[in-house]
């Protein structure tokens, strides 16, 4: 046996239809005494991808994570990985024999064993030889930028360091399929910045699957080849970061993954994807969600990328004076972004956050809103559920 086949020889073995680690998990069900966590969850993932899974506290989306590693038994439903059944009713194999790594919020590093023995420690279970195990210890370290860290210990490492480290550990092995529990959520904003294009990089020449959770729009949408939206422990939308932004499919997806506000209106005329809603004096066109119906009420829910400042023409906020796709508002709050500013503006119909512009505004001023059809959506008004 060559000392690459000893590193993964201890790998279960796969259906013959299925090359490399594909996920398959079929009405999953998990409950915590009254809490439903998970309630018939399916869900498959392409081999090689990057998967996130994306939901608020409680949506069930670690829930599904530790079941697909084996650290949660299921009520009810199956797990398949590369074809093969890892759990059902009958069925169990333990997260060792699952060929996957998983890299934890909290790091989990064995406080005793130094950078190098916490990194080799996968490869120590699958009895690699050790020459060939010390090489590609020595690869991994380097690869994450510790190569001098490699006689530290955790404790003599930085949160960011430690994170990495952890991440050498996952990806030493070459496993298939690669789990992270919001390994960020513990980090500032710069190292998270840093880290997140590490972990996609390196996930990604690894040519592992990858599963990968998180409550943060921003981070799904920069990691994933595919998101899936999950609420009250089921998938409520998946698809790629833009389809989920241009196209929420519920109220919920379009205000978790980011409004600047929504208004409610009266649904007019519609046609090819769009409807005419009557706000109070004004009429803004958007696209249309399903169960948009001539007449109804609407709540008509913006992006911030649909916004934009402008002057009151004339000085005249008069509905008949305005432009089209534009409402009158007041500045109540200016913030800078680096790239430009923020700003809170209130408007007849409600309050809109994140209004860009490249100069403040004051305090105070009067302005337009000019909004863009393409980045708003109309839902009826009695389907609508605010965030969890």
């Amino acid at each position: 046996m060559s000392a690459s086949e000893a590193i993964v020889a201890d790998r279960p073995a796969a259906d013959p239809a299925h090359r490399g680690h594909l996920v398959g998990v079929r009405g999953a069900r998990k409950t915590y005494g009254s809490v439903e966590a998970l309630k018939g969850v399916d869900l498959d993932i392409r081999e090689g991808s990057f998967t996130v899974l994306l939901g608020p506290s409680g949506s069930g989306k670690t829930t599904l994570l530790r079941a697909i590693a084996g650290i949660e038994r299921l009520d009810a439903g199956s797990i398949r990985l590369g074809g093969r059944l890892v759990s059902d009713s009958g069925v169990h194999v333990p997260s060792e024999k699952r060929d996957l790594a998983m890299v934890f919020q909290d790091y989990a590093l064995w406080p005793h064993m130094t950078v190098r023995q916490n990194v080799a420690y996968p490869l120590r279970r699958r009895h690699a030889r050790s020459r060939e195990a010390s090489r590609r210890v020595d690869e991994t370290l380097e690869r994450v930028g510790l190569g001098s860290k490699a006689s530290n210990y955790p404790h003599e490492l930085s949160g960011g360091q430690q994170q990495r480290v952890a991440l050498a550990r996952a990806i030493v092995g070459s496993p298939s399929l690669i789990l992270f529990d919001e390994p960020l959520s513990n980090l500032d904003a710069d190292l998270r910045e840093h880290l997140r294009l590490e972990i996609a990089t390196l996930t990604r020449e690894s040519g592992a699957t990858a599963l990968y959770i998180t409550h943060d729009q921003g981070e799904a949408f920069a990691l994933a080849d595919e998101v899936a939206v999950l609420r009250a422990g089921t998938i409520e939308q998946r698809g790629t970061p833009e389809s989920i932004y241009r196209r929420p499919e519920t109220p919920f997806v379009a205000r978790f993954t980011g409004l600047a506000g929504s208004f409610t209106g009266t649904a007019g005329i519609t046609a090819a994807g769009y409807v005419s809603v009557r706000v109070g004096d004004h009429e803004l066109k958007s696209t249309m969600g399903p169960g948009v119906r001539e007449g109804s009420r609407v709540d008509l829910m913006i992006r911030p990328i649909a916004t934009r400042l402008e002057p009151v023409p004339n000085g005249s906020e008069s509905a008949g004076s305005m432009p089209a796709q534009a409402v009158p508002g007041r500045i109540l709050d200016v913030a800078y972004r680096g790239r430009g500013y923020d700003h809170v503006v209130e408007c007849e119909q409600g309050v809109l956050t994140s209004v860009f512009d490249e100069r403040a505004w004051t305090r105070g001023d009067r302005c337009l809103v000019r909004i863009d059809p393409e980045g708003c959506l109309a839902f009826p008004s009695s389907s609508v559920t605010h965030r969890d």
